[in-house]
């Protein structure tokens, strides 16, 4: 079963609204790295239960992005975030080109700041 590493961000948004069981097994499959067959040795249950339920889990993930939007949110508040960042680096710069102007340089480390600590 190819792993689509995407569910590892899905599971660290939405991993609270799955069952204990389901976050286990996305758990071991993802973050420990383990087989299906590991999994199983471990729980109990089949190789085909612990596919099934991984599978079902990871549908679950999806549906709930699909409703919710947060990972996407999340990626485009990180990607403005970084924009806002590199245009305060740009007008500092800039500025240091056409005669200092101490306000637009404090200005532009205030911003840069802002949206450097947002991003944390």
């Amino acid at each position: 079963m190819a792993k689509n590493l995407d569910i590892t961000i899905l599971l660290d948004f939405y991993g609270d609204m799955l069952t204990p069981k389901q976050r286990e097994f996305l758990d071991y499959y993802y973050n420990e790295d383990l087989s299906l067959s590991e999994i199983a040795a471990n729980v109990g249950i089949t190789r085909q239960g612990v596919r099934d339920a991984i599978k079902r889990a990871e549908c679950q993930l999806i549906e709930m992005e699909e409703r919710l939007g947060l990972v996407k949110r999340f990626k485009d508040v990180q990607s403005g975030l970084e924009e806002i960042i590199d245009c305060a680096t740009k007008i500092s710069a800039e500025n240091r080109k056409t005669g200092l102007s101490r306000e637009i340089n404090d200005l532009s480390v205030r911003i840069k700041s802002i949206a450097l600590s947002l991003a944390e």
